[in-house]
C-alpha cells in the first residue's frame, strides 16, 4: 500500500506539471491584459508533440536521440524522492538534498551534451550558458537548502520537513534568508525571467531554448515536459520545506486528500507570485547573472551564519 502511494505521488508529479505550467501562464496572461490559453493547452500540446515523428540531423550521435529519454526519466526520478503530499511513504530514505541535486546536475550535462551534439552554433552557446548558470546556482542551491537541514540535523528532505512540522510555527531568521536564497536559485534553475525568458527565440537572450532548437516530435515533448517537472520540483520544495503545513504525516484517506489540497494551493499562490514578478521585472544582461547568483549564494551563507549565531549557541 506504501509503495502504491509512492507510485502515485509520483505520476502526480508527472500529470500536474503541464498544469501548473498552464496556470502560471494563464495568471501572466491576465496581469498583461491579454487574452490567456486554456488551462489544457499544454496538454494538447503534448499530445501533438508525441504524435509527430521527430527530425534528427545527419550530423547527430546517439546523444542527441537519447538525451531527451535520459533527462526526463531524471525528472521522474527526483520528482519520486521530493514529498509531495505526504512524508511518511517508502522513498522517505532516498529523499536526500544531494541525491536531489544530483539528478538536476545529471539532466543538466546530458542536455548540454545534446545541444553540442549536433555542432550548431545556437546549440554550443546555450550549453555553454547553461553551465555557467548552473555552476553558480547549484553551490547557492546547497547552501540554502543546508541551512534547513542544520536545523533539523540531517540532509534528509522527508525527516526536515517533520522536523519543521513538529517544531511549529517559529520565526527563524535562517530560514528567511534561506528561503529568499532558494527562490532567486529557483527562478534561475528553470529559465525565468530576469536570467532567462522561456517564451524568445532571439539569439543573443536565450539559454535554454537554445539547447532545444534541433528538437522536435516526442523529442522536444519530453524535454518540454522535463522542463515543466522541474519547475514544480522547484515550487513544491518551496512550498513544502519552508512551509510544510499540510503536508500529511501519516496515509489516511482524509489526511492525504488534505495534504493534495494543501500543496495545490501553496503552488498556486507561489506561482501567482512569480507570474507579478516576471510582469514587473525585466529580463536582465548575462553578465549580471553572476551577480545575481552570487546574491543568492550570500544569502544562503547570511542564512547559515544566523543558524550558527542565533540558533546553534543556545
Amino acid at each position: 500500500m506504501n509503495w502504491l502511494i509512492a507510485v502515485i505521488q509520483t505520476m502526480l508529479f508527472v500529470a500536474l506539471a503541464p498544469l501548473l505550467s498552464a496556470w502560471l501562464k494563464w495568471c501572466k496572461c491576465l496581469l498583461q491584459n491579454r487574452k490567456a490559453p486554456s488551462l489544457l493547452q499544454p496538454y494538447r500540446d503534448l499530445i501533438k508533440l508525441i504524435r509527430k515523428q521527430p527530425a534528427v540531423a545527419e550530423q547527430a550521435s546517439w546523444i542527441f536521440t537519447r538525451s531527451p529519454y535520459i533527462i526526463f526519466s531524471a525528472m521522474v526520478l527526483a520528482a519520486s524522492v521530493v514529498p509531495l503530499i505526504t512524508v511518511d511513504l517508502p522513498t522517505t530514505a532516498s529523499a536526500d538534498v544531494i541525491v536531489l541535486v544530483g539528478f538536476f546536475a545529471f539532466a543538466r550535462f546530458f542536455l548540454a551534451l545534446a545541444g553540442l551534439d549536433v555542432g550548431t552554433a545556437f546549440g554550443g552557446m546555450g550549453s555553454s550558458r547553461e553551465m555557467t548558470i548552473s555552476s553558480l546556482a547549484e553551490p547557492a542551491m546547497l547552501m540554502a537548502v543546508f541551512t534547513l537541514t542544520m536545523t533539523a540535523s540531517t540532509t534528509n528532505l522527508a525527516l526536515a520537513m517533520e522536523h519543521v512540522l513538529n517544531e511549529g510555527m517559529v520565526l527563524r531568521p535562517s530560514f528567511v534568508f534561506a528561503l529568499f536564497a532558494l527562490i532567486l536559485v529557483a527562478i534561475a534553475e528553470t529559465g525565468r525571467i530576469p536570467v532567462d525568458n522561456p517564451a524568445t527565440h532571439l539569439e543573443l537572450t536565450m539559454i535554454h531554448e537554445a539547447m532545444i532548437l534541433e528538437y522536435s516530435g516526442r523529442h522536444l515533448a519530453l524535454i518540454e515536459w522535463a522542463s515543466q517537472l522541474k519547475l514544480m520540483l522547484y515550487g513544491v520544495l518551496i512550498a513544502n520545506i519552508f512551509l510544510p503545513w499540510g503536508i500529511a504525516q501519516a496515509l489516511g484517506a482524509k489526511a492525504l486528500v488534505y495534504g493534495l489540497l494543501a500543496i495545490a494551493l501553496k503552488l498556486a499562490v507561489l506561482c501567482a507570485l512569480l507570474a507579478i514578478a516576471e510582469t514587473l521585472v525585466a529580463k536582465m544582461r548575462l553578465f549580471r547573472v553572476q551577480e545575481y547568483l552570487s546574491f543568492a549564494y550570500l544569502l544562503g551563507l547570511l542564512g547559515m551564519l544566523s543558524h550558527i549565531i542565533l540558533e546553534a549557541s543556545r
